[in-house]
């Protein structure tokens, strides 16, 4: 069974290494071969220009394809996986049309992997994580009143008067700031046109505490299901958002009063000028650190009183070893990849593993790659 991961970008490598040290069957895709080769050539000679075709001609039952390529590389490729009765693996959300799949997955007998990246990835384990521990504890009562929130970012290790760094083209970041999201906030659904609608401060439970900004992203509602909310449940707040640093609103101000205008296919190319300026002024420095922050929190209140709170913790940054986000991202795609293998995950389309187990030794991998990860319990 060979692994075919198909994207050697800046987020793709520690997870790539880290299967070919660990000796699987790899075979590496990337439309740019010597790029492939500056980032593995010590490891492997199996380096081959990336084409769906050449990729078809190689594939057999059981293999594994990995889609670090472009989001609208992924149902492509797992449309692929399915017609050969392979597997298929990814980082990214889960589109509509990733989950129509489901059912032709099962037929084959082969598993859609995706969401295990580290957001959304390790962020959907931690949430597991809690709600497996909450639903266990004496304190767990249907009518309790839930408050969940999930917030990540990657930040400056050393901040800089923008309040931000970028590790690749700031385009994506850019561009959702134009993208709605849903959450619920008091008890109601919160929709919001964008995010600097909604920016809130949120203290994180770091061994030294510290204050960030918060906002909501994409729609967060969905993801009650996913974590196994109950229907009746009184929901207080449920949120997953994003997490930048404390000045960051106001060191973006002009960027949001002109991104509100921007329209269109101008509006498009005004975009692509501004990501042109922030990547020459913006960029992280060879070897500077880069940062990571995790919060998943759930609260379960009764009579306006918590009976029992936890948040999930983590902080990450740049050394030796690469860039903090670079193995949150692929080291967790690394271990769904041979999860699949040792068949650890059943044929259909799936986030990020709730098997207890799974969770917890993704987790004790995650320990190892983060500076701090913790379980603050707020009531100790």
């Amino acid at each position: 069974m060979t692994i075919h991961w198909c994207g050697t970008g800046l987020s793709a490598i520690p997870g790539l290494r880290r299967l070919l040290e660990a000796g699987h069957d790899v075979t590496v895709w990337n439309r740019t071969t010597d790029k492939a080769r500056e980032a593995v050539g010590d490891l492997t000679d199996r380096i081959k220009a990336f084409d769906i075709d050449a990729l078809a001609g190689q594939l057999v039952a059981g293999d594994v394809i990995v889609s670090m390529l472009p989001g609208d590389w992924h149902v492509p490729l797992a449309e692929l996986a399915i017609a050969n009765k392979a597997h298929f693996v990814s980082s990214s959300y889960i589109a509509p049309e990733m989950r129509a799949l489901d059912a032709a997955a099962q037929a084959a007998g082969v598993a859609l992997v995706n969401e295990v990246g580290l957001d959304p990835g390790i962020d959907h384990l931690m949430a597991h994580a809690l709600m497996d521990e909450y639903r266990a504890s004496p304190a767990f009562d249907a009518a309790n009143h839930i408050s969940f929130i999930s917030y990540c970012g990657g930040v400056p290790k050393n901040a800089n008067p923008f309040r931000y760094k970028f590790s690749w083209s700031p385009l994506g970041v850019l561009k959702a700031l134009r993208s709605p999201s849903r959450s619920i906030r008091s008890y109601s659904e919160l929709q919001v046109d964008r995010p600097w609608d909604a920016i809130r401060s949120y203290a994180a439970p770091l061994p030294t505490p510290e204050t960030f900004e918060v906002y909501p992203n994409r729609d967060s509602l969905p993801f009650m299901e996913q974590y196994e909310f109950e229907d009746d449940w009184q929901v207080k707040e449920f949120v997953r958002g994003t997490l930048r640093l404390n000045g960051w609103a106001d060191a973006w101000k002009d960027v949001f009063a002109e991104v509100e205008t921007l329209s269109g296919s101008e509006g498009d190319a005004r975009l692509k000028e501004m990501s042109d300026q922030f990547w020459a002024e913006h960029a992280y420095d060879e070897g500077e650190p880069d940062r990571v922050v995790l919060c998943v929190s759930l609260d379960a209140e009764q009579d306006g009183v918590s009976v029992w709170h936890k948040t999930y913790v983590m902080d990450a940054w740049g050394d030796a070893r690469g860039t903090a986000m670079a193995r949150l991202v692929s080291i967790p795609v690394s271990l769904a990849i041979e999860a699949v293998l040792n068949h650890e995950i059943a044929a259909g389309v799936h986030a990020a593993p709730s098997d207890p187990k799974l969770v917890e030794r993704w987790m004790g991998e995650i320990d190892r790659l983060a500076q701090h990860l913790q379980i603050v319990d707020h009531l100790a």
